[in-house]
């Protein structure tokens, strides 16, 4: 029987953590940062924190390996360079807090892909979450909508 080194143990450990954060979050948003501030990145860190979301610099090796475990090949291109993952129990939050601050830091931080409930979202995929009014908003116009008619007929009657 072969004897593991602590290395790969370690990495292997980091790998499982990658696959469980990611089946336990609704959206995961791979990140390109080269080029934030110290002082940039840890006001990015609190924004995240603030929303909920889990903020990670990882190795990108360990990132697709965990991928792939998944059965998730389509990250493969995108883990280059600097990456950062998201992991939100939401499924805009990350990928509003990434895109406001790529256009706050004129472009050091973007989006490269993500995944929201288990499915591959590219680059303007992440980009249109973000327009995305949020949860609450809709619930209200959802809500106003089906009031309406009712509201109209009962206007009508009296």
């Amino acid at each position: 029987m072969e004897k593991i080194s602590a290395a790969r143990q370690s990495k292997m450990q980091i790998v499982a953590d990658i696959k469980a954060k990611i089946e336990s979050s609704k959206s995961v948003v791979i990140v390109s940062y080269g080029g934030l501030t110290v002082a940039q990145d840890t006001e990015l860190r609190n924004e995240f924190r603030k929303a909920g979301v889990e903020y990670k610099v990882l190795k990108n090796t360990l990132i697709k390996r965990a991928m792939d475990e998944l059965g998730y090949t389509q990250f493969d291109e995108a883990l280059n360079g600097t990456t950062s993952v998201a992991f939100a129990t939401d499924e805009v939050a990350a990928a509003k807090i990434v895109t406001e601050a790529a256009k706050k830091y004129d472009g050091k931080i973007a989006a490269k892909c993500g995944l929201v409930d288990g499915g591959y979202v590219d680059e303007k995929g992440v980009k249109a979450l973000a327009a995305l009014p949020p949860k609450d908003v809709l619930i209200a116009k959802m809500l106003g909508s089906l009031n309406s008619p009712i509201a109209g007929l009962a206007g009508v009657l009296s």
